[in-house]
C-alpha cells in the first residue's frame, strides 16, 4: 500500500508474454464467453478502511456511497453507490502514552491521519478488560466499520504493524534498516492483540470478522523508521512463527470459526515465494491467501492461482490494490487481467478516498481533510462492482480485457470489457455456448459506459440488441462498458 510510484513503473518485469502483459483489445475482436469453465463463486468487492475512515468514518453519506447501491447525493452530484460488501479494518499500532518511561518513536514523515491508534497500550497487563487497553481508541475507523457492517458488508481484520511497544525500536513505521522489527518475545502478543480485538468486535460492536491477517506486505523492505505510514518487515520465517499463535489466541477466546488469511504480500511473485516457503503445517493454518496487486500488469498471476487454489485448495483474494491513474483505465485493465489469470473470488481497492487524486476515487485535501473531487476511477469501479455481484459464478472469457459473471437464479449474464486501445472499435460477444440467450424485451441488452478520458460516466444505454446468440457493441477509445444479458441459461 506504500506509494510505490517507482516500483509500479518498474514492476512490469517478466511475465508469461505479451498476451498476458497487455490485455489489449484488438479492433473488431470477438470474445467467446465459455460457460463450461468457471472460476468459483464471487464473494465481492471491498476497500480497506484505515486512513480515509480515520478521517471520514462518522459520515453516513460515504457509508452509503461505498457500501450500498443506492443513488446518493454528494456535492450536488448524484452518485451510483459502488455496492462494496467487504470492509478491511486496520488494527492500529500507535498510542501516545508512556509505559515505564518508554514511549512510541514516531517517524518524522508520517502524517497524523495515517497514525492509527491501537487498543493494547500497556504491555504490563494482557487482560483486555483492564485499563491497559483503551477501547475508545480509533473511534472514526470503528464507526465506518460498524456502518459498513450494518449495510451488509463482511469484514477482515489486519495489521500494518504490531503495536509500537512490540517493535524492536518502538517505531511502528519500521526498523532503521527495513529488517525484522517484531520482537521475538512479542510474537504471541501480536496475535493476542488481534484476537482480543476480534472478540471485542463480536461482543461489543456487532461485527463478526470473517478473517484475520496479522501481516501486511511483510516481506517488503521499505518499512523503515523514516517511513510515511505504519509498517513492519517480517520475513517468511517470522510469519511462520506467528501464525500458530494467531490460531491459538483465536481458539482460546472461542473464535474457532474465525479463519486466518495470509500474507498480504505486495505482489503476485512475492506471494508465491512466501507461500512456497511455508511448510505443510503452516499452510494448514491458513484458509485464505491474500495478495496485493501492486505488480500491475507484471507477475505470474497464473502460477499463484495454481499454487494456492489448484494445489493447496485455498481461497485466493486480491485483498489490496491501487494505482496513481485517476482515469480508472489502469485499474480496469489490471482488474480484467486478475479475472483472466489470478481468478480471485474477491477484489479490494486500497483507499477509495485519498489525498492523491490519482489514487482516489473521491479525493480529499491532506491539509484541511475536506473531501474534494470525484475521479473518473469511481465510475470505472461502478462498471464492475454494481454488476458482478456476490454469488455469481465467474466465467472464462478467453481474453485479458473482459470479465464475466453469471447469476443462475436470475438467469443473468454480466460482461465487463475494457478497450485499452487509443482508437474506437467494435467488440462482439459470442454467447453460442449457452443453451438459451433471450435478452430483455426484443432481445434488449442494457449497457453502461464510462469513457476514462472524459465523456460518459457510468451512463446507461438501451440501444443494443442481440443478434441470435451474439451482441456487438461499439467502444470508444479507453472506454469501460458493462453488458447485462437476461434470459441466459447455461
Amino acid at each position: 500500500m506504500i506509494r510505490r510510484r517507482t516500483l509500479l513503473a518498474a514492476a512490469g518485469g517478466t511475465v508469461l508474454g505479451s498476451a498476458l502483459a497487455t490485455g489489449t483489445a484488438h479492433a473488431d475482436a470477438t470474445i467467446a464467453v465459455n460457460p463450461g469453465t468457471s472460476y468459483g463463486t464471487w464473494e465481492g468487492w471491498g476497500t480497506s478502511l484505515a486512513w480515509w475512515a480515520n478521517v471520514f468514518g462518522a459520515r453516513d453519506d460515504f457509508a452509503d456511497i461505498f457500501f450500498t447501491t443506492k443513488s446518493v447525493s454528494y456535492n450536488g452530484t448524484t452518485l451510483p453507490g459502488l455496492g462494496l460488501n467487504i470492509a478491511r479494518y486496520n488494527l492500529g499500532a500507535c498510542s501516545w502514552n508512556t509505559v515505564g518511561g518508554e514511549s512510541m518513536v514516531e517517524s518524522p514523515n508520517i502524517p497524523a491521519f495515517k497514525q492509527i491508534e491501537g487498543f493494547w497500550q500497556d504491555w504490563n497487563n494482557e487482560d483486555a478488560a483492564s485499563s491497559a487497553w483503551d477501547w475508545t481508541a480509533d473511534a472514526n475507523q470503528r464507526a465506518m466499520l460498524v456502518k459498513a457492517t450494518q449495510r451488509g458488508a463482511v469484514s477482515e481484520l489486519f495489521a500494518n504493524s504490531p503495536m509500537w511497544w512490540m517493535c524492536s525500536n518502538h517505531n511502528p513505521s519500521g526498523a532503521a534498516s527495513g529488517g525484522n522489527n517484531l520482537q521475538t518475545w512479542n510474537y504471541r502478543q501480536h496475535a493476542s492483540h488481534l484476537a482480543a480485538t476480534a472478540l471485542r468486535a463480536k461482543n461489543n460492536w456487532g461485527v463478526n470478522f470473517a478473517t484475520v491477517d496479522p501481516f501486511n506486505e511483510p516481506a517488503a523492505n521499505w518499512w523503515t523508521a523514516t517511513g510515511t505510514q505504519e509498517g513492519c518487515h517480517m520475513d517468511p520465517a517470522v510469519q511462520a512463527a506467528v501464525l500458530p499463535h494467531m490460531r491459538s489466541e483465536l481458539d482460546k477466546r472461542g473464535l474457532t470459526g474465525l479463519r486466518i488469511a495470509a500474507s498480504d504480500e505486495t505482489n503476485y511473485d512475492t506471494a508465491r515465494s512466501t507461500w512456497s516457503s511455508f511448510g505443510s503445517s503452516t499452510k494448514a493454518l491458513v484458509s485464505q491467501v491474500n495478495v496485493h496487486g501492486y505488480q500491475g500488469s507484471g507477475g505470474r498471476r497464473d502460477l499463484l492461482y495454481t499454487d494456492v487454489v489448484t494445489t493447496s485448495g485455498k481461497k485466493l483474494w486480491n485483498s489490496e490494490t491501487g494505482d496513481s491513474d485517476g482515469t480508472g483505465l489502469t485499474m480496469a485493465s489490471n482488474l480484467c487481467m486478475d479475472f483472466r489469470w489470478l481468478h480471485p473470488t474477491a477484489w479490494v481497492y486500497w483507499q477509495v478516498m485519498d489525498p492523491s487524486s490519482g489514487w482516489a476515487m473521491i479525493a480529499y485535501d491532506a491539509n484541511t481533510l475536506q473531501p474534494t473531487t470525484i475521479q473518473t476511477k469511481y465510475y470505472a469501479m461502478a462498471q464492475f462492482s454494481r454488476h458482478i455481484r456476490p454469488g455469481m459464478r465467474i466465467l472464462d472469457t478467453g481474453v485479458s480485457y473482459a470479465a464475466a459473471g453469471y447469476d443462475a437464479s436470475a438467469r443473468r449474464l454480466v460482461i465487463v470489457a475494457v478497450n485499452t486501445s487509443t482508437s474506437a472499435q467494435t467488440l462482439t460477444f459470442d454467447l453460442s455456448r449457452f443453451t438459451t440467450v433471450a435478452g430483455g424485451s426484443g432481445g434488449l441488452v442494457p449497457r453502461w459506459n464510462t469513457v476514462t478520458t472524459g465523456g460518459d460516466k457510468y451512463r446507461s444505454y438501451s440501444d443494443t440488441r442481440l443478434s441470435g446468440k451474439s451482441v456487438s457493441v461499439p467502444f470508444a477509445a479507453k472506454a469501460v462498458q458493462t453488458l447485462q444479458i437476461d434470459g441466459v441459461v447455461i
